[in-house]
């Protein structure tokens, strides 16, 4: 049996104890997903270089999965181009039973393996790409079918997993598998197995991002500012990285037309923004290479 399967004995009687208890053992039980996460470090920082690479010649980074798996990989997907300020389609994630799974359970549609690889070929995955697929009990034949269809056309695939061994280990160039244990309710791993995944996705975005120049230190200086919240962030990152007043870096930002990388290089640099561009161009991207003299 499968380990996100099996019955957890820690959590037998959740069903006869008082809410607070309840709480408890559900919050113990969440305290082993960061600890199993951390144990696959070496692999997800594999996937990451190997991402990184591609991504840097143009390739894409593509989420496959389906139910609970799928939906977190389109909340990632989505979340990239706000953050890191990434054009349109170089994320992409894609979910069994399409769009309306994303919010009701299709749940027949994981089972559809041909269905998956049909996917991948109508999105034209190259050998450029990143397929990660994504599936707590590494089994999920819509999954799998995808994953295989990405690996005939030359793509890097990944996968994430909370089981081993399983299905996907054999398709994948490299496994996550962060093995979190039984559920506290038996199979129902929209809860250790979906946080440990989500948390692997984090991981793997964000390091890749970083890998691309989108952050200097540990400020996101790429953040698309389309409203306030994101535009008084913007603001703040100005006056933290170039220690300006609140008014002095509105005012730097206005100069730059919004641009945080062009503002701190501008500011750090001493330089015009037009020179500030010019640099960041050079440097594809990355501010502290563009502070560099050139």
């Amino acid at each position: 049996m499968r380990l996100t399967e099996t019955i957890n004995p820690r959590t037998r009687d959740i069903d006869r104890v008082a809410p607070l208890e309840m709480v408890r053992l559900i919050a113990d039980e969440d305290a082993r997903v960061a600890p199993a996460v951390a144990a696959e470090a070496k692999q997800i920082a594999r996937a990451i270089d190997a991402i990184a690479e591609r991504w840097q010649r143009g390739g894409r980074l593509i989420y496959i999965g389906a139910g609970t798996s799928g939906r977190l990989g389109v909340l990632d997907a989505a979340e990239i181009p706000p953050t890191f300020g990434v054009p349109p389609g170089r994320v992409l994630a894609i979910i069994a039973g399409g769009a309306r799974a994303i919010t009701q359970s299709i749940e027949g549609a994981e089972d559809d393996a041909a269905a998956g690889a049909r996917e991948i070929a109508r999105i034209k995955v190259t050998p450029k790409d990143t397929v990660i697929g994504i599936a707590a009990s590494g089994a999920t034949p819509y999954v799998l079918g995808g994953m295989q269809a990405a690996k005939r056309r030359g793509a890097f695939v990944a996968g994430v997993a909370c089981n081993r061994p399983s299905p996907m280990q054999d398709l994948a160039d490299v496994m996550i598998a962060p093995l979190v244990g039984p559920e506290v309710i038996a199979g129902s791993t929209r809860l250790k197995a979906g946080t440990a995944q989500k948390m692997v996705l984090n991981m793997l975005s964000t390091g890749v991002m970083i890998r691309q120049g989108k952050t200097f230190g540990n400020l996101m200086v790429d953040v698309q500012a389309t409203n306030a919240k994101l535009r008084e962030r913007a603001r703040r990152i100005v006056e933290t990285a170039c220690d300006l007043s609140p008014e002095e870096a509105g005012a730097l930002l206005a100069r730059c037309k919004g641009e945080v990388k062009t503002a701190l290089v501008t500011a750090l640099a001493r330089v015009s923004p037009a020179e500030a561009r010019q640099r960041l161009r050079a440097a594809n991207g990355f501010v502290r290479e563009a502070l560099r003299e050139t």
